[in-house]
């Protein structure tokens, strides 16, 4: 394990970041070029679980798949995973039909500050510091500004419905977070079986609700864009990015990387407007930099007496985030 970042990581993380802020704009182009959410969202999910299996076989054989599929203790919470991921996205999915990819960044990536709620109250180890706190204020300044410039409809393109949808998908998006986190059957399991409960768990959710609403044949009207954008958000995004997010956190300390969290709205909101050519105001500029400054405090490197603590605790949960 690295005691520091070097120019590896650090490029690889920037990556990432940039990866995970253009995801927004590519579920925007693939709405637009004919796949409707529930579907979009379900087979992302669908493609994402056989690659993961995939290379779970390819890397561990037959018993790193006996590991995957047992069924142990663990089934019960991994049931309410899914739940909770698959409405995540069947929300997240609805709420950029109705709003702007740079606003749905910002309102997304509020997760970070309900996680840091939520496991004040669940995880003892991980209380509240004043880094945080003052994080909490930039985010909640942040998301009032947000709400203020989309309700007074200047030029960022987004609906009132729209964010309040993403921001309770955020919020969903923490609570699957706080629970690999405090609920003790969680614990030891991999970063594979908790990320396959999330996106297997989710397929007859998210399809089932494209089933119902006559989204299916969406999949022979779709064009190449769509196409395009599915396998973006699903190859690289939901697979290949989380692989690499997982080899980073098992070399390098997991509390350093996610203060690189900042970054992906950052990306997100500047992929929107040069892309999609989304309309930016001034109050959503400085709404995103009070939410960017909020989560490098809730994510940067803790004060040195309280890291050589609690550091250890913090790498092994943030494996299954």
């Amino acid at each position: 394990m690295h005691a520091r970042l070097d120019g590896r990581a650090i490029a690889v993380m920037t990556l990432l970041c940039l990866l995970w802020g253009v995801q927004q704009v590519a579920i925007k182009l693939a709405l637009v070029d004919g796949f409707p959410p529930a579907l979009q969202a379900g087979l992302r999910s669908l493609i994402s679980s056989l690659l993961l299996i995939g290379w779970v076989g390819a890397r561990e054989g037959m018993p790193g798949l006996l590991r995957l599929f047992r069924l142990d203790a663990t089934w019960l919470p991994g049931l309410a995973l899914a739940a909770l991921f698959g409405g995540e996205f069947l929300l997240y999915y609805a709420g950029l039909t109705r709003t702007s990819a740079s606003r749905a960044v910002l309102f997304l990536y509020t997760a970070p500050f309900f996680v840091a709620l939520g496991v004040h109250f669940f995880v003892p180890a991980e209380r509240l510091g004043w880094r945080q706190v003052i994080g909490l204020l930039s985010a909640f300044l942040g998301v009032a500004l947000a709400f203020a410039d989309g309700i007074s409809g200047n030029g960022a393109g987004g609906t009132l419905n729209g964010d309040l949808l993403v921001l309770v998908a955020a919020s969903m998006w923490a609570a699957v977070t706080v629970m690999v986190k405090a609920v003790k059957r969680l614990s030891g399991v991999s970063p594979a079986k908790i990320l396959l409960y999330q996106l297997a768990g989710s397929v007859p959710i998210l399809l089932g609700v494209a089933l119902f609403e006559g989204e299916a044949g969406a999949i022979g009207r779709a064009g190449g864009v769509a196409y395009a954008s599915l396998a973006y958000q699903s190859v690289v995004v939901a697979f290949a990015t989380y692989l690499a997010w997982f080899w980073l956190i098992g070399h390098y300390p997991a509390g350093r990387l996610a203060a690189f969290s900042f970054l992906t709205p950052l990306f997100g909101m500047v992929a929107g407007i040069a892309i999609l050519h989304e309309p930016a105001s001034l109050v959503l500029a400085l709404a995103l930099v009070a939410v960017a400054f909020g989560l490098y405090l809730v994510n940067g490197p803790a004060p040195r007496k309280v890291r050589a603590e609690h550091g250890r605790d913090a790498d092994r949960h943030a494996a299954a985030d």
